[in-house]
């Protein structure tokens, strides 16, 4: 277990939390019951310097991804979006235009998703941080959950894995060995760059999964970190195949070497894709889901008894996911 989540361990241990309050945490969302349904709750950051940086972002792209990274784990949960609130830390020389660009990234992607901004707070900060709550309506007892992963059922990922973390690659001024390969492919490069900076929450596909998978997490801080946790709270392991891992053309150009490929799918962070859990039997179905909503959803592995992740195909280079502390 990294520092970040003995950081959270310790903090909701010393919370005393009641037995008797609503499921959480634990989750991608908290689920709060009430007399219609249930409410699907969840709070994320995006911190200047850890999760963008100002001279390498526009912040229309900021707002939307502070929205998309919360609607994402609503997504996970099979919830449908209503609301949301914001607290926004802003730096000395922040403009009123700038924060009119701002909430134009969010109100785009508010209005898409059905999401209505509710209320917040506004406060000096060193950096420009936006933080996001947003709560969804799922009916009641479907919420998807990390926990339900049995042996025998078959693991899922939706879209390809690996592009955001190859799009903060081109971004940075020196970049990795992927990025340099890139650069001489502008319309790949482009790709990668638009998914680390506009990440699309699945929200259609999350919401058609209720009923259907058995376990569901989104992929934030990478494939096999995000992978343990459904390990972990189901009591199994996941047997996960480098080699079948969704993959984009602009990742197959930038890392020719198929182990590379698969390790830099299986770490990178921020796709915002879901990787879900389902019974065997339910794979016709989830192939015509696929078709139904246009996007791609790859069998990746299966779940045995057992304990953690297993990855077949990647070398002997230990694969790492994303660190917030780091």
């Amino acid at each position: 277990m990294g520092p970040e989540f003995q950081l959270i361990d310790a903090f909701v241990a010393a919370a005393a939390v009641s037995p008797r309050a609503p499921r959480g945490p634990g989750d991608d969302a908290a689920v709060l019951p009430r007399r219609r349904g249930e409410i699907c709750v969840t709070v994320d950051a995006v911190v200047e310097g850890v999760h963008f940086r100002r001279a390498s972002s526009r912040l229309e792209d900021v707002g939307h991804k502070a929205l998309a990274v919360n609607l994402s784990d609503l997504a996970a949960m099979g919830a449908r979006p209503r609301w949301a609130l914001v607290a926004l830390g802003v730096p000395r020389g922040f403009r009123i235009a700038d924060a009119r660009r701002l909430g134009a990234g969010f109100g785009a992607l508010a209005r898409q998703s059905g999401t209505a901004l509710v209320g917040g707070n506004v406060t000096r900060a060193p950096g420009l941080a936006l933080t996001v709550t947003v709560g969804g309506e799922v009916a009641p007892g479907r919420a998807l959950r990390r926990s339900g992963a049995r042996p025998g059922d078959r693991v899922w990922a939706s879209g390809t894995l690996g592009d955001a973390r190859l799009g903060l690659s081109l971004l940075e001024r020196r970049g990795g060995p992927g990025a340099r390969r890139l650069r001489g492919v502008p319309r790949l490069a482009r790709m990668a760059i638009a998914r680390q900076r506009r990440p699309v929450p699945r929200l259609a596909l999350g919401a058609a999964l209720v009923g259907v998978a058995s376990a569901c997490i989104d992929l934030s801080d990478g494939l096999v970190q995000d992978a343990g946790h459904v390990a972990a709270a189901s009591g199994v392991a996941l047997d996960l195949d480098g080699g079948l891992l969704p993959v984009s053309r602009a990742l197959v150009a930038a890392y020719p070497d198929g182990r590379a490929r698969a390790r830099a799918a299986a770490s990178g962070g921020e796709d915002y894709e879901l990787l879900f859990t389902a019974p065997a039997g339910r794979e016709a179905a989830i192939r015509r889901l696929s078709g139904r909503l246009g996007l791609e959803l790859t069998r990746i592995g299966e779940v045995r008894r057992g304990r953690g992740v297993h990855l077949r195909g990647t070398g002997t280079a230990r694969v790492h996911g994303f660190d917030h502390l780091a």
